[in-house]
């Protein structure tokens, strides 16, 4: 678990995780059974009612068995908290190879930018498990609607690439028209 509260240090990345009991304090923590409802309730806000996608539920398994889909060899599952309400979500879907999808990165919106530096801190969480347990590559699919997250990807060190050139064994959504990948970078 990491403690955010304030925006990353330079270079995009959060530093030390403050004390605990710092006023607007953001906790990441691995995702527990009792945060599903939550979770699920969030995303799921974001995609239907800010975005207008055509998604449900059930259309996502993946939301309905979170320790199934994401909690599984290499993968794993990150919530956001503040004063105890889940406020942001990110999931690694182990893909095989050392790779990974990045899936389920949201955050809700007055809890969104710099300032809070929520989105930093979920994604510096799952590149950290990533570099601490092999996976090189980190794979992802979004829609063009994700505007300020094609930014956010790009700054974090994610570069644009063509559908053709995904791993086979990345699981495309329905909605993803975009797509990203990350590498770990080469240490000599």
């Amino acid at each position: 678990m990491s403690t955010l509260s304030s925006p990353p240090s330079s270079g995009g990345r959060a530093g030390m995780p403050p004390a605990q009991d710092a006023p607007g304090a953001i906790d990441i923590q691995t995702f527990q059974p009792r945060h599903a409802v939550a979770a699920r309730d969030l995303v799921l806000a974001i995609q239907q009612q800010e975005f207008g996608l055509p998604v449900t539920a059930e259309s996502q398994p993946d939301l309905l068995d979170i320790p199934g889909h994401y909690q599984q060899g290499l993968g794993n599952f990150w919530i956001a908290l503040s004063a105890g309400q889940v406020v942001g979500t990110i999931g690694l879907l182990d893909i095989g190879h050392g790779c990974g999808a990045l899936r389920k990165m949201f955050v809700a919106t007055p809890m969104r930018g710099s300032r809070l530096g929520v989105a930093w801190g979920l994604l510096d969480t799952l590149l950290q498990w990533c570099s601490g347990r092999g996976v090189h590559e980190v794979w992802l699919g979004t829609t063009e609607k994700f505007l300020a997250a094609h930014r956010f990807y790009e700054k974090s060190g994610f570069a644009r690439v063509d559908r053709k050139g995904l791993p086979r064994s990345f699981p495309v959504m329905a909605v993803d028209t975009r797509f990203y990948r990350w590498s770990k970078p080469f240490i000599r």
